[in-house]
């Protein structure tokens, strides 16, 4: 059997899909280690690693030549740091998911011979990745059309992005009946940190929605800690049945229990609603050089499982209308329900899986 070396960034959109890799080699007898940054410890214990090892990482800003500096020593350490625990643990192969921490330990690993792969999750090949993509044996992609992917073609693999064992779990459950008179679930996620837009809109669009509606709607949304006081009171407000809190750890069942999500359009957030299959308003995250959320969420609009609603147009008014209108048609959510499955990569995991495997008996 194997041993493994995962790495990926401090975030839930780097590190689930990890998660969900390290838990398919293990079951197949493998053994995996985690690399990652400081940022996150709030997910470690929850990894099924051997062993954690945390390294130093930075995002440069060349805008900023002192933060650059530091960011370009914190790397060089990150690098040095990843070199001596490959020479110690003397790994078959190392995974890389994104962000700025998985560069150390791919450039440790090419330098040291280790056969590498590197996994991108959204539908635009991120900036951390395009600066180790050239020194990765295999890049596996999420997304049959993956921008910036093309200089790279002849290494690269489709293999769908992983999902959690408590996603596919969750995914077993049928999409909710949704009666004329019955509760409406709807979900309110904004990823692993909140989104503050969520907790400034939704108060506002509910007061919005026609008293018979709102009063059938049962909300649980997920809120920043800053936030949880000022949304608790506005909600107050409405008097709706809103359950608020800053993390849901049980997020996939929650997912399964909803007849609507609204969120972001992180990978993970994608390929969850996709593998449970259920309908979204997405509102991707603005601001982004490469728009990857937006790319992400188009896509899964092109299958008809979503709508976006992009943030620079948002308000209380336009949420509410689209709320309504799609809250007021139980067959276009039970039809959206449905696409969003077309986007489905259910075999993901063994296929990224077996990619690992085969580049770690390339080693051999």
């Amino acid at each position: 059997m194997s041993k493994f070396i995962v790495s990926a960034g401090g975030s839930g959109g780097h590190l689930f899909p990890a998660q969900a890799l390290a838990h398919e080699l293990m079951r197949r007898g493998h053994t995996v280690q985690l690399m990652t940054d400081k940022r996150a410890n709030s997910f470690v214990a929850e990894f099924p690693a051997e062993k954690t090892h945390i390294i130093p990482a930075a995002t440069p800003n060349l805008r900023a030549p002192a933060k650059a500096f530091q960011a370009g020593i914190s790397i060089l350490q990150g690098i040095a740091k990843a070199y001596g625990i490959l020479k110690r643990e003397d790994p078959d192969a190392v995974i890389g998911f994104g962000g700025y921490p998985t560069f150390p330990p791919l450039i440790a690993a090419t330098l040291r011979g280790v056969p590498t792969v590197l996994h991108e999750q959204n539908a635009v090949l991120g900036r951390a990745n395009r600066a180790t993509a050239r020194f990765a044996d295999i890049i596996a992609l999420s997304f049959d059309m993956t921008k910036f992917a093309e200089k790279f073609e002849d290494k690269c693999i489709v293999t769908g992005n992983p999902v959690r064992d408590l996603v596919v779990e969750a995914a077993k459950k049928p999409y909710p009946a949704l009666h004329d008179d019955g509760p409406i679930n709807v979900l309110v996620t904004g990823g692993s940190q909140g989104a503050q837009v969520f907790s400034d809109m939704l108060p506002g669009a509910m007061m919005n929605i026609p008293d018979q509606l709102r009063s059938r709607i049962h909300l649980v949304q997920q809120c920043r800690a800053d936030d949880l006081k000022r949304a608790t009171a506005v909600y107050a407000e409405t008097r709706l049945n809103v359950e608020l809190a800053p993390f849901f750890k049980d997020l996939p069942r929650r997912i399964a229990n909803a007849h609507l999500v609204i969120c972001r359009a992180g990978a993970s957030t994608i390929f969850e609603l996709a593998q449970i299959g259920r309908p979204a308003i997405y509102v991707p995250l603005p601001g982004s050089l490469d728009q990857d959320q937006l790319h992400n969420a188009q896509n899964m609009v092109d299958v008809g499982g979503g709508v976006i609603l992009e943030q620079g147009n948002l308000s209380p008014h336009l949420l509410a209308t689209e709320l309504t209108k799609i809250l007021c048609d139980p067959e276009k959510l039970k039809t959206m329900a449905q696409n969003a499955k077309k986007l489905s990569t259910q075999d993901a995991v063994a296929k990224l899986a077996l990619v690992a495997q085969d580049a770690a008996n390339e080693e051999e």
